[in-house]
């Protein structure tokens, strides 16, 4: 069986989430694997009413920057939809993440 393409996406503002949400969805409707990284005012985009519909498409596939989830106030709010504690993690991760991807895209 082929493997199965990886595209990962940095998310580092807190604009472009309908391009996000389009991107993600047309990549699972392609049948790949998304890895999406959330940092700096990307973490933003996790308090959008919108983000659970990305959080919907991209369950499990989801991190975010938890330097910036603290930097930006958020270390005592719940962990947003479609993620878990394990899903915050350093800039280690992000690198992690590109080394798993077949293509790479920053929204």
């Amino acid at each position: 069986m082929a493997k199965t393409e990886t595209l990962g996406i940095l998310v580092p503002t807190n604009r472009h989430i309908d391009h996000l949400i389009g991107v993600a969805r047309a990549a699972k409707k392609a049948g790949k694997t998304l890895l999406i990284f959330f940092t700096h005012g990307g973490v933003l985009m996790t308090q959008n009413p919108k983000f659970q519909e990305l959080a919907d498409i991209a369950s499990g596939e989801l991190s975010l920057c938890n330097h910036s989830w603290e930097e930006f106030g958020f270390s005592e709010k719940p962990i947003p939809h479609g993620m878990t504690e394990e899903d915050l993690g350093s800039q280690s991760r992000h690198v992690a993440l590109i080394e798993k991807c077949d293509r790479y895209l920053v929204i």
